[in-house]
């Protein structure tokens, strides 16, 4: 089956001569039928510049976007219809009602859904009456959603959609997100919420610099990251450890791949000196260690420190 989404060597550029900023270097992803693909960075990596040019709001300066297998500028007659989009920010007019502003959108739609239906996937039918300005900023973005739901679509981009909820209505919003993907639902989503992405996403790209820097499943993301184990130095000569990263100051930390091996060592070490490690941690890779690791690397990829012997 062909994926709903596939982009290759995307590029994009803003302004021109000296003031000129790449903002998209070279994306290559997809997109697979029925999955949720969480696209994370940080503010400014690039993030919405290539949804931009997935959703087909703006032609990429390079490369190819395919959405079911069209490209979704140029064919955008026949793909709009199947796509939901949720901006950062909606601007829905603030002297609108909730049904009215959802009956305006509804007019948009090729084959819409009823208001009410929408209003209750985002739990907002009792406030199907009040002004959009006189909503919290939590409020409005469900119904940003809401419309984005409106039509019914197959795929649904959203662009930090739970930005100002609250954590009851975060949670309702990650089941709905579950049921629309249970149902056939192909969800692209942008989220400064780690947790988010853990939980919803089949599979993570992390963006930084205009760049995908890592992809995959969350079990191929961390694990080829270093694991962390550290303790309070004790004040005699360590052990000899072949770990990735020592950084062996009043706060021993050793970045390693074999977690289990090195730690054994390292307790069996303590106590053949009959040493207790004080503050001693281990910690997996995580998704946000190598969120941050990403984040403060400069464009090119450094590799890892080779292995490092005695420690001092």
């Amino acid at each position: 089956m062909s994926p709903v989404i596939a982009a290759r060597g995307l590029h994009r550029w803003y302004g021109h001569g000296d003031d000129t900023y790449h903002a998209v270097r070279g994306v290559d992803l997809e997109v697979e039928q029925g999955e949720v693909f969480a696209l994370l960075g940080t503010n400014g990596a690039g993030k919405t510049s290539t949804l931009d040019l997935l959703e087909g709001l703006a032609a990429p300066d390079d490369g190819t976007v395919q959405v079911f297998g069209m490209d979704p500028l140029r064919d955008r007659r026949q793909v709009r219809p199947e796509v939901g989009i949720m901006l950062q920010s909606g601007g829905l007019p603030a002297e609108l009602t909730v049904t009215e502003t959802l009956k305006m959108w509804q007019g948009t739609c090729t084959h819409p859904t009823t208001v009410d239906e929408v209003l209750a996937q985002v739990h907002l039918t009792d406030r199907a009456d009040v002004r959009v300005g006189a909503l919290s900023g939590g409020e409005k973005r469900r119904v940003d959603l809401a419309c984005a739901l409106l039509g019914q679509p197959r795929l649904l981009f959203l662009d930090e959609p739970t930005t100002g909820l609250d954590p009851e209505n975060r949670r309702a919003t990650w089941r709905l997100l579950s049921e629309l993907k249970q149902s056939g639902v192909t969800i692209v989503l942008t989220t400064h919420y780690l947790d988010e992405a853990e939980a919803l996403a089949d599979r993570i790209a992390i963006m930084h610099a205009g760049r995908i820097h890592r992809s995959g499943t969350l079990r191929e993301i961390v694990s080829d990251h270093p694991a962390t184990i550290a303790f309070d130095h004790p004040g005699i000569t360590l052990p000899q450890i072949s770990a990735t990263r020592i950084d062996a100051g009043s706060r021993v930390e050793i970045e390693t791949r074999h977690l289990q091996d090195h730690l054994l060592e390292l307790l069996s070490w303590a106590q053949a000196n009959r040493l207790q490690l004080i503050g001693l941690t281990a910690r997996a890779a995580s998704l946000e260690s190598v969120f941050l690791d990403v984040a403060d690397r400069d464009t090119t990829e450094d590799p890892l420190d080779a292995p490092i012997g005695a420690l001092t």
